[in-house]
């Protein structure tokens, strides 16, 4: 049986079979290499889509060895997705270090009022001490840095999952590397197609992780509209064929999935984890502060209850976050999950079993393939 076919301009520039590519998630807050891994990224690319390795929370020499070893185990394109903080990249790089330090540590450079939050909760609910290490030199402390590591290592694209990179296409360009950055509004992504990025995903607020305040659905046609020739990426609630197919007949190069692939046995995700995805409904998720600093999306647990009772003000990313993985991990190591609800969006409510990548790559493309090759129902057609 011939392959079916789904070619879009996103296909021919980059050199692969379907316009689908895997978002670019980062590692978990429980200290485990979680998220959009080299496993998942090879496995996306094999089966014909784009897979992104997520390097938000690897060390610079962590994403060295892991961007090597997807290219020992695909000669298919693929990327790295870091974050772009506007504040990091105009100071600079943070100075080098290669010593990791414990989170525990790390916590006392925190406001008194929120380590003394954190350990009110680990003491009222019995919480473990925590063994997890913040490796130095992460690559969002050290953005020039991790760029210059995937010129130098021709990753075919590269993503932006926040902030323009528009300050680097030059470099890329001449690297032969495509760029894409990933923005939640109109006004952003003419901002992001204007500074030459190669393209723009528009991410609506129905998406898991930092996302923002439009839904996809009115996102697409205006950011379509204001990126003008730069071909646009669609993102958020994005699961089956069915929203693939919407996205390229409202003129979308392609699209970029998260919680779908995230639910997927290479994304790594601990079993407790990936249950609250099997388990959800479309409304499970909530977008609040508490995880990061910036607005994100994350399926409830009570760990959100906590959060909202203590009153306090959430502190700007990354420091938040860095506060959120000692509620979260500890949490986890105490074995009461109830309180480790994972980044996700609200197409959770559309998956209910762990399947292989390769195999949604596949669903997606013959399920969009059908119904664009599908007649309209006369019943829709309208009479003369």
């Amino acid at each position: 049986m011939s392959k079916p076919t789904l070619r879009t301009k996103l296909c021919d520039t980059m050199g692969i079979d379907y316009p689908i590519i895997s978002a670019g998630m980062g590692p978990s807050m429980l200290g485990e290499a979680t998220g959009a891994t080299v496993d998942l990224a090879v496995a996306v690319s094999e089966a014909g889509g784009l897979g992104v390795l997520g390097a938000a929370g690897y060390s610079v020499d962590e994403m060295q060895e892991a961007i090597r070893e997807v290219k020992k185990r695909t000669d298919k394109p693929f990327g790295v997705d870091i974050l772009l903080p506007a504040a990091q990249v105009a100071a600079g790089d943070a100075p080098a270090r290669t010593e990791s330090v414990s989170l525990m540590h790390a916590l006392k450079s925190l406001p008194k009022e929120h380590v003394d939050w954190f350990l009110r909760i680990k003491e009222e609910h019995a919480l473990p001490e925590l063994e997890l290490k913040i490796e130095g030199g992460s690559t969002t402390s050290r953005p020039r840095a991790s760029i210059k590591v995937i010129l130098e290592e021709k990753v075919p694209l590269f993503c932006a999952g926040l902030g323009n990179p528009g300050f680097m296409v030059d470099d890329a360009r001449a690297a032969g590397v495509k760029v894409l950055g990933l923005t939640g509004n109109t006004k952003n992504a003419r901002r992001v197609a204007e500074s030459g990025a190669d393209f723009v995903v528009a991410q609506g607020h129905e998406a898991g992780g930092h996302t923002g305040r439009i839904g996809t659905m009115a996102l697409l046609p205006q950011a379509l509209d204001a990126v003008g020739s730069t071909p646009l990426i669609a993102a958020g609630g994005i699961g089956d064929g069915r929203a693939l197919a919407a996205c390229l007949a409202m003129g979308c190069v392609g699209v970029w999935v998260g919680t779908r692939f995230l639910a997927c046995k290479e994304s790594g995700l601990v079993d407790e984890q990936r249950e609250f995805i099997l388990n959800a409904d479309d409304e499970s998720t909530r977008r609040s502060y508490l995880y990061t600093g910036k607005t994100s999306r994350t399926i409830y647990s009570k760990v959100h209850d906590l959060w909202e009772e203590s009153g306090l003000e959430a502190l700007p990313f990354p420091a938040q976050n860095l506060l959120a993985s000692a509620v979260i991990a500890s949490f986890h190591k105490a074995g009461k999950y109830e309180y480790v609800g994972p980044f996700s969006g609200q197409v959770s409510g559309l998956i209910d079993r762990v399947q292989p990548a390769g195999e949604v790559v596949a669903e997606m493309v013959e399920e969009a393939v059908e119904i664009l090759a599908r007649r309209l129902p006369e019943t829709v057609i309208a009479k003369a």
